[in-house]
């Protein structure tokens, strides 16, 4: 009887992991550039503190000389505030720097790689804010994974 109830106990487990391993799943970053594009005095026209990802909505010259809207996203405002960020970090009319991974697919999108701003200040991406080797996990001690 123990027995039995031993294997349903481990069998039910067993399911339960299997069904519950896609939940903690995240997309990947395929989406966007493996490298990334400079965008200098670019104007930040609004900051989305929100989840899951905070959203940065900036005004840009492409190669033709057009002002485009971009919108690249970051971590959600636990991982950024931990790092620095704050909801007021980014403030409509501010002019910056920003270092993005821009989407695969043409669209004025990406991920935040770093931001830096006139006085030489800087803010990272947890998920993307890596040198210029590429795509990499923040990490503020030097480990890479």
């Amino acid at each position: 009887m123990k027995s039995n109830l031993l294997a349903a106990g481990v069998l039910s487990l067993g399911l339960l992991m299997t069904v519950s391993v896609p939940t903690f799943a995240h997309h990947s970053n395929a989406a966007y550039a493996d490298d990334f594009t400079v965008f200098e005095r670019a104007t930040i026209t609004k900051f989305a503190w929100a989840n899951p990802h905070s959203l940065i909505f900036f005004d840009a010259t492409d190669a033709d000389g057009n002002v485009v809207n971009y919108v690249v996203e970051t971590a959600a405002p636990q991982a950024l505030r931990l790092i620095g960020w704050a909801k007021t970090s980014l403030m409509p009319g501010d002019v910056i720097t920003i270092r993005a991974y821009l989407a695969r697919n043409g669209n004025p999108a990406g991920r935040l790689n770093k931001i830096t701003f006139a006085d030489g200040t800087e803010l990272h991406d947890t998920q993307l804010g890596g040198e210029e080797g590429g795509k990499t996990r923040y990490d503020p001690h030097g480990f890479r994974n």
